[in-house]
């Protein structure tokens, strides 16, 4: 069973990082491609145009392969997380539903509209349509996010014993989720550093090489100037994530701050340690005094909970889950009594605790306390790599700050001296790949720190699995890694092609149409 588990999180786990390495460029190219055909239609500047053509040519292979990886993310659902589906199919479809009938249908519709009407429509309804695609895709990530942030934080929903399922008790408290809001603002904002770095780098290739300077230039100054202010917005909303993660998950929290004893306020921030979850300690830790309530809490009041009373604390809940479940099987016998019912559905919120049982025995009644520490222990993920994942993402994100300060400073203030700035234009080159690897950092903070719930408090991630064989699995992983890397290859092929080729591919696609190129 826990090879099951295993391959059938590996396997969505694979696809989501490899889907992850095209959202971001898309959320936020489309933002500047906005920003470029604007000044386009302000100025009639034909450079902003090339400008917007070029860049949206990336954005359209990135987006194209970017559609194909994420398809089959959804089917995934009802593959391989069957009873997830059919436990919470009511409430996270709903979002996912909306998604694709408001968000991603505006998106693919529009971005059609992009690439094929340049010569057919006036500059200000050609921009209309831009702006359509950039809202589009980020109602996507608004919507897929909603859904994700439920997970997180189930609110606006109810266990009901008859259907043994759970239901959406309040679209409205799912949809404005503090916790899903939080997300989608600061992920869009990663989205949106992540394309300006991109297009600030490969600019920097152009000046480096004294190519397309006039387009190289601008190009620069708008990613430089909207890197700023997303690097900004990332930051700001990833301390708003991290203070409701304080609010509803404090096992990840305290996992992600390698905290194991609870720490009386004002408390302070680990800078540095190694924690070892056999000995259930820090082997070392170097610490800011007072920084761990500013940081987290916002003030110098906040006690953060250490692992091992939290371990303690969900011991009961496990147990008090134990005895819902007992409930829940005499309901089963006997399903007219309303009062047996009632006593149920007030004790719903610790059902998920009790199928945290489940893992070590089939009757949960009859689990043993060893059985019970054991799944109160299971309550908390490895801090280990979430807490350096969680710093490895921090530290990039004020590298993004700090590159977009200088480059900012330095091409608005010394127009075109910054191109001789040698080491400013090679550290924005050699920086592209890192919003990347911040981003799969955030992602893993996010999804593991959850485990092992699929639906924190409510789920555990054992219950969540199809029926399937390792074989079954194997197979099909096998199969996504195959294709998903060819793919990704082809990506970075055609970024690599069009991107040494610059504006001047244009060029070349204009005289293909006039016929002199043969």
């Amino acid at each position: 069973m826990e090879t099951l588990i295993d391959l059938s999180r590996l396997q969505f786990a694979v696809t989501a990082m490899y889907h992850f390495i095209f959202v971001p460029l898309t959320l936020g190219m489309t933002w500047l491609l906005v920003i470029m055909e604007t000044i386009y239609v302000a100025t009639g500047k034909e450079i902003y145009k090339d400008m917007t053509k070029f860049w949206g040519k990336l954005f359209g292979i990135n987006f194209a392969i970017g559609v194909t990886t994420g398809l089959t993310m959804e089917f995934q659902f009802g593959t391989n997380w069957a009873y997830y589906s059919h436990y919470v199919g009511d409430i996270f479809g709903v979002p996912l539903a909306i998604e694709g009938l408001m968000a991603f249908f505006l998106e693919s519709t529009f971005i059609g509209m992009f690439f094929l009407s340049w010569d057919r429509v006036s500059k200000k309804q050609h921009l209309l349509f831009t702006v359509l695609v950039a809202i589009g895709s980020n109602l996507s990530a608004l919507w897929i996010l909603v859904a994700n942030g439920w997970m997180q934080n189930p609110v606006g929903t109810k266990f009901n014993p008859i259907t043994m399922r759970m239901e959406l008790d309040s679209f409205i408290s799912v949809l404005f989720n503090p916790v899903g809001q939080a997300k989608f603002f600061h992920t869009v904002c990663s989205g949106y550093v992540t394309a300006s770095v991109f297009v600030l780098g490969i600019s920097a290739y152009y000046l480096l090489k004294k190519q397309h300077l006039p387009f190289a230039r601008r190009s620069f100054k708008i990613a430089a100037m909207f890197g700023l202010f997303a690097s900004i917005a990332a930051i700001v909303m990833g301390d708003e994530s991290g203070l409701q993660v304080y609010k509803v998950q404090p096992s990840k929290l305290a996992a992600i701050e390698g905290v194991w004893e609870t720490e009386a306020a004002p408390a302070g921030w680990s800078l540095l340690a190694w924690p070892n979850s056999d000995k259930r300690q820090n082997d070392f830790n170097i610490s800011i005094p007072y920084a761990g309530s500013l940081i987290l809490t916002h003030g110098l009041n906040g006690t953060i909970t250490g692992i091992n009373d939290i371990v303690a604390e969900n011991k009961n809940k496990i147990i008090k889950g134990q005895q819902a479940l007992g409930l829940l099987d005499q309901y089963k016998q006997t399903p007219n009594d309303m009062a047996l019912a009632k006593q149920i559905q007030d004790n719903a919120e610790y059902l998920g605790y009790g199928l945290l049982l489940k893992k070590y025995s089939t009757d949960v009644t009859k689990a043993t306390p060893d059985m019970i520490e054991m799944a109160a222990r299971d309550t908390v993920p490895n801090p280990l790599p979430l807490y350096y994942s969680f710093r490895t993402m921090v530290f990039l994100g004020i590298s993004f700050f700090l590159l977009f300060l200088v480059a900012f400073k330095e091409s608005f203030r010394n127009n075109t001296k910054f191109e001789n700035n040698k080491f400013l234009l090679k550290f924005a080159l050699y920086w592209i790949p890192m919003p990347w690897i911040a981003c799969w950092c955030g992602w893993f903070v996010a999804e593991y720190g959850r485990q092992p719930w699929t639906i924190y408090g409510i789920l555990p991630t054992h219950q969540s699995v199809s029926s399937l064989t390792a074989g079954d699995l194997i197979f099909s992983l096998s199969g996504f890694v195959i294709l998903y890397t060819i793919l990704l290859i082809v990506e970075i092929w055609l970024m690599f092609k069009y991107a040494k080729s610059g504006p001047s591919v244009l060029s070349n696609e204009k005289n293909i149409k006039l016929g002199v190129n043969k």
